[in-house]
C-alpha cells in the first residue's frame, strides 16, 4: 500500500492531504500496520499421527506396518509422486498449491521423552529433554522485547508454560469483552486498591499486583481496540475456530501484538485413530481455511506467520486397538505469504531404518525452527531467547 491509498481511505486524510503534519501523522501509523510481522502458533495437543498427516503413500512398507490404519492411496491428497496429504487437508492442499504452505518432516529433539507433559514442556520451553525451566520460549521473548503484557495473547482462559516469562507474562483470553468486563468488577478494584497495604507488603505481594494492574490496563485495550473490527468471514461451528477467528479479530484490528497462541486437543489416538483423526484434521484444515481467508481479506496474511506443531508423532506400527501410542519426530507445518521454500522443506524419514523403539529418527531440531522464527520472522536475538545457538533454516 502506497502514502496516497493509505490515506484516501480517510475522509479526513483526504482533506488535510497537503497539509505538512497531517501527512507525517498517518504516514506513521501507516508504518506501524504495515509490514507489522506477527506470529500464530497452533498446537494440536496429544500428539497427533504425523504419518498419518503427510502419507508416504508409494512407501509399501508403511502399508505393511499399518494393515488397517494406513490411508488409502486412492484418498491419499497427492503433493508429488511419493507423499501426499490426509483426505481431512483439502484446505491445506490448496495452501500448498498456491505457495502458502512449507511442510517440515522428522521434527523432534535429541533423547526424546514419550510422556504428553513432559515432551509438551520441552517443546514449550525449548530446553534439552533432561533439563526443566519455569519459562517459556515465548515467554522469554516477552521478557526482551515485549513492550506491554498484550504483546503476546494467549486464546485460552488459561496460560500455557510457553507463555510464561521470568518477569512478565502474556495475556490469557478468548474474549475480549469478558476480560474488561472482569478487570471491571468491584472485588478486582478492590483488591488492587490495597496494593500499598502493610500487611499485604510484607508477604511480597508486589509482583501479583504488578500483575493485576497490568491486566487491568491490558484488558481495557484490547477490548477498545479490537472492538473497532467485525469480521465478515465465515468459520465452522467449532471451539477451533472460534479461537482463530478471535485472533483474526485481534490481528485486523490493529492490536499491537506480536504473538498469538491457540490449540485443538484430542490428538492421543491409542484406540480408533482413523475416526478421530479423520475429525480432528477436518476441524483444524477448515478453521485454518477461513482464518487464512479473513486474512487475505483484510490484508494481513502477508505480514503473519503460522506455524502448527504437536509435542510428538505416533509409532510407525499401528497397535492392537487400531491406533497408535507414542513415538517421537513428526512434522511442523509453517503458512504465509511470504513463504522463502514452499511445499515440502525436506524429505520423509526412512522407514527401513527406525531407531531402537521402532520410532521414525528425528532430523531437525524443532529448536532450529523457533531460531529461524524469532530471528528472520520477529527480528530478535534468537540465541538471547534460546539460551542457545542453533543452526537456522530456509523456510523464509
Amino acid at each position: 500500500m502506497d502514502r496516497r491509498k493509505f490515506l484516501k481511505q480517510s475522509s479526513l486524510a483526504s482533506s488535510l492531504f497537503f497539509v505538512p503534519s497531517f501527512v507525517k501523522a498517518f504516514e506513521q501509523v501507516a508504518q506501524s500496520q504495515l509490514g507489522y510481522k506477527r506470529l500464530v502458533i497452533i498446537q494440536l495437543s496429544g500428539g497427533n499421527d504425523g504419518l498419518n498427516t503427510v502419507i508416504p503413500y508409494q512407501n509399501d512398507l508403511y502399508y505393511k506396518a499399518r494393515p488397517s490404519l494406513g490411508i488409502k492411496k486412492s484418498e491419499v491428497l497427492k503433493l508429488n509422486d511419493e507423499v501426499g496429504l490426509h483426505k481431512s487437508l483439502k484446505p491445506l492442499k490448496h495452501l500448498y498449491d498456491n505457495g502458502n504452505l512449507c511442510v517440515i518432516n522428522n521434527v523432534g529433539y535429541p533423547n526424546p521423552i514419550r510422556s504428553h507433559f513432559r515432551s509438551m514442556d520441552i517443546w514449550q520451553t525449548a530446553t534439552d529433554s533432561d533439563k526443566y525451566s519455569q519459562s517459556g520460549w515465548l515467554g522469554r521473548y516477552l521478557d526482551q522485547y515485549g513492550k506491554h503484557p498484550y504483546s503476546a495473547i494467549e486464546i485460552n482462559d488459561s496460560l500455557s508454560l510457553a507463555m510464561k516469562g521470568e518477569q512478565m507474562n502474556a495475556i490469557a483470553t478468548q474474549d475480549a469483552k469478558t476480560l474488561y468486563n472482569l478487570s471491571k468488577d468491584p472485588y478486582f478494584k478492590n483488591v488492587i486498591k490495597h496494593q500499598d497495604d502493610a500487611h499485604l507488603s510484607e508477604h511480597n505481594l508486589g509482583y501479583l499486583y504488578k500483575s493485576m494492574i497490568s491486566a487491568e490496563s491490558s484488558a481495557k485495550y484490547i477490548y477498545e481496540t479490537s472492538k473497532t473490527f467485525s469480521s465478515k468471514t465465515d468459520y465452522p461451528q467449532n471451539y477451533f475456530a472460534k479461537q482463530l477467528k478471535t485472533t483474526a479479530q485481534f490481528i485486523n484490528s490493529g492490536l499491537d501484538t506480536k504473538v498469538f497462541y491457540s490449540a485443538l486437543g484430542g490428538f492421543d489416538t491409542h484406540v480408533n485413530q482413523l475416526g478421530a483423526q479423520n475429525r480432528l484434521l477436518n476441524i483444524y484444515a477448515e478453521s485454518i481455511e477461513a482464518f487464512v481467508n479473513d486474512l487475505k481479506t483484510n490484508n494481513t496474511f502477508n505480514d503473519t506467520l503460522i506455524l502448527t506443531f504437536s509435542e510428538f508423532g505416533r509409532r510407525v506400527k499401528q497397535n492392537a486397538n487400531v491406533g497408535t501410542d507414542h513415538g517421537t519426530s513428526n512434522n511442523v507445518f509453517i503458512i504465509g505469504g511470504q513463504l522463502k521454500k514452499q511445499g515440502l522443506y525436506n524429505d520423509m524419514a526412512s522407514l527401513s531404518d527406525l531407531d531402537t523403539n521402532g520410532d521414525l529418527k528425528f532430523e531437525i531440531d524443532f529448536r532450529t525452527i523457533y531460531a529461524t522464527v524469532l530471528n528472520k520472522w520477529l527480528d530478535v536475538n534468537d540465541e538471547k531467547i534460546l539460551n542457545k545457538s542453533f543452526n537456522q533454516l530456509g523456510f523464509i
